[in-house]
């Protein structure tokens, strides 16, 4: 029996020694959209939006080293930097051999987007922006507090308050936080990402990991230098009620960019949870007029 278009298939790739998990769907001569899942989630999290975008686009979302399917080295065999992560996804898309893609980008998808963007310019049709932040402005002030200190000085007093974000209750505030109807929502989706962190030594790679993430706000100028030069056609869809990253983040790409929509969603951080149909219907729209491939 054939696949539909719309089946999502699950698999493995070597990249540079590790098993990087994936899911695909829909015809590879469709436009490409390369989904970068966030923090504390994986691929997991676009398991609505695929099958609802299969018929159109042809699709790929791989989860980082340390989260979902995939390998997690311990930080002795891996360095967990943004840079790092972003190596093993260029070199998984060289492995898919994808020559021209979109970028839809949420949360630590941002950080490794704007890097492989920024490193092959040429590739990228356009931009998904789904509470992603890349302005200063767009960082809660709650966040900043938690980690600034830590980042100015990493010592185990500074540490401490930062060992929250693994746990349970900060999942749930990820998820419910500005939801506009936490009821409907399904826990799976928490209780997954809560597993993969609790897995033993998850929490010595996250640590890493959320120590290396000042280096993108030293990155920010770059992002920007990227966006004013090359103008991808973006498209930002943000949860409103986000309480990681503002809405005056998701207004700050109207800075850079000229071909821009901004899209504010009476949802939270995770804007897919509630809104996986519109922003799937914005999405066809976006790239529809403006023919991209």
């Amino acid at each position: 029996m054939t696949a539909s278009p719309q089946t999502v298939t699950y698999q493995t790739a070597n990249v540079d020694g590790l098993s990087i998990f994936y899911r695909e769907a829909g015809p590879r001569d469709a436009p490409t959209l390369l989904l970068l899942h966030g923090f504390p989630s994986s691929s997991h999290m676009f398991r609505d939006l695929m099958p609802a975008l299969a018929g159109e686009f042809h699709l790929v979302a791989p989860d980082y080293p340390g989260f979902g399917n995939s390998d997690a080295p311990s930080p002795a065999e891996f360095h967990y930097t943004f840079d790092h992560l972003t190596d093993i996804i260029e070199h998984f898309v060289e492995r898919k051999e994808l020559r021209r893609y979109a970028i839809y980008a949420q949360d630590f998808g941002g950080p490794v987007g704007f890097r492989l963007a920024t490193r092959r310019p040429e590739r990228v049709s356009a931009l998904v922006v789904q509470n992603a932040n890349a302005y200063d402005q767009g960082i809660s002030k709650g966040l900043r507090d938690l980690l600034q200190p830590w980042w100015d000085h990493r010592s185990p007093e500074t540490e401490a308050p930062v060992l929250q974000l693994f746990g349970r209750q900060s999942t749930l505030f990820q998820y419910q936080t500005g939801a506009r109807d936490p009821a409907s929502m399904n826990p799976d989706a928490w209780n997954l990402d809560q597993y993969g962190l609790d897995r033993p030594g998850n929490l010595q790679l996250q640590v890493e990991l959320h120590a290396n993430y000042v280096t993108n706000l030293a990155r920010y100028p770059e992002w920007h230098a990227y966006f004013e030069k090359h103008q991808p056609p973006t498209l930002v869809v943000w949860g409103k009620g986000d309480p990681v990253f503002t809405v005056e983040g998701a207004e700050a790409y109207r800075t850079h960019l000229k071909d821009v929509e901004v899209h504010l969603l009476d949802t939270g951080h995770f804007a897919l949870e509630e809104d996986h149909a519109l922003i799937a219907a914005h999405i066809r729209r976006f790239f529809r007029d403006r023919r991209i491939r």
